[in-house]
């Protein structure tokens, strides 16, 4: 009897151990061989770099891959960013980049038709191995704006195809802006000394804006005063305009360079300028100031003639 219980004893020991050895057995694999984890898709879409290589996007964060270090260092402009004439460039290149401590940077638009091109010049010792910082002034022209390119070319007086290198940013060209007046109205500023509103030029305010520099400057800003932007603060300040006026768009603008006569072609398909003789008369005194700003307008006149007719 006392065997048969040793036996009993022996197998309950072995069972506990086998449980407790396959236990950690499973607990060995798990951790290490764990499930399988979902997969991680990122977007597919890319990332310029400057120099014009591309980086992917790769989990688990899905954000792009750092870009690759290029030959030179270029701290502005930013690759990608909005420039207009004239682009001021700072960075860094090897010594060997440069030759009599200068190196070419062009210009090209979107269609890769060159624009312009500047020299980037060593702001110090330029005969050694370390980086050199640089700067150059580039002077563009462009009519609207687009992609651009900046190539950074080392400078290569031995043609030798082996000594050419380039390095190039996307930049977006915007043309160069000129700053003008546009004349709105406030009649708080336009009143006698019984405070009737006398509808005079008096009352006019001159608001300044941005434009392109264009050929046109005349129509852009007759044009700009007839969408009748007023910002909340300027109306806050009591300026007004009855622009935008239905059916009513500026054709053409023709400067008499002898006279100094500026005549204005407008078309009025519903008659929106004609109206009492005061709101009339600002209406023509808007379009008169904001013209007359530009050399050589000494009068101006509008076609049709029956235009801001009482």
């Amino acid at each position: 009897m006392k065997r048969s219980q040793g036996f009993v004893q022996v197998g309950v020991i072995l069972a506990i151990a086998a449980a407790v050895a396959i236990g950690t057995y499973a607990i060995y694999r798990h951790f290490k061989n764990p499930s399988p984890k979902a997969a991680i898709y990122c977007a597919e879409d890319v990332q310029a770099c400057p120099g014009g290589s591309y980086v992917k996007r790769v989990p688990p964060s899905c954000a792009f891959e750092a870009c690759p270090q290029g030959p030179i260092r270029v701290d502005s402009p930013a690759a990608g960013s909005a420039v207009s004439s004239p682009i001021q460039i700072k960075g860094s290149a090897p010594g060997n980049w440069f030759f009599e401590g200068v190196f070419p940077i062009r210009l090209y638009d979107s269609q890769g038709k060159f624009i312009a091109q500047a020299q980037a010049k060593a702001q110090g010792e330029w005969t050694t191995e370390n980086f050199v910082p640089f700067t150059a002034t580039l002077d563009f022209s462009v009519s609207s704006e687009q992609t651009g390119t900046l190539v950074f070319a080392k400078d290569n007086p031995s043609g030798l195809p082996q000594n050419s290198e380039e390095y190039k940013i996307s930049v977006t060209l915007s043309p160069a802006a000129r700053v003008i007046n546009l004349y709105y109205y406030n009649p708080k500023l336009d009143e006698n000394a019984a405070g009737a509103i006398q509808c005079s030029r008096a009352g006019l305010v001159a608001v300044q804006r941005q434009i392109p520099l264009t050929k046109t400057p005349i129509q852009d800003a007759v044009n700009l005063l007839l969408q009748g932007q007023l910002a909340p603060q300027e109306r806050a300040e009591g300026l007004t305009t009855e622009f935008p006026l239905p059916g009513l768009s500026l054709k053409s603008a023709s400067l008499n360079p002898l006279s100094g006569a500026l005549t204005l072609a407008f078309n009025d398909s519903n008659s929106a300028t004609s109206g009492g003789s005061c709101r009339a008369g600002i209406l023509w005194f808007q379009i008169e100031a904001t013209a007359k700003q530009f050399p050589g307008v000494k009068s101006v006149k509008f076609s049709p003639a029956d235009l801001f007719q009482p």
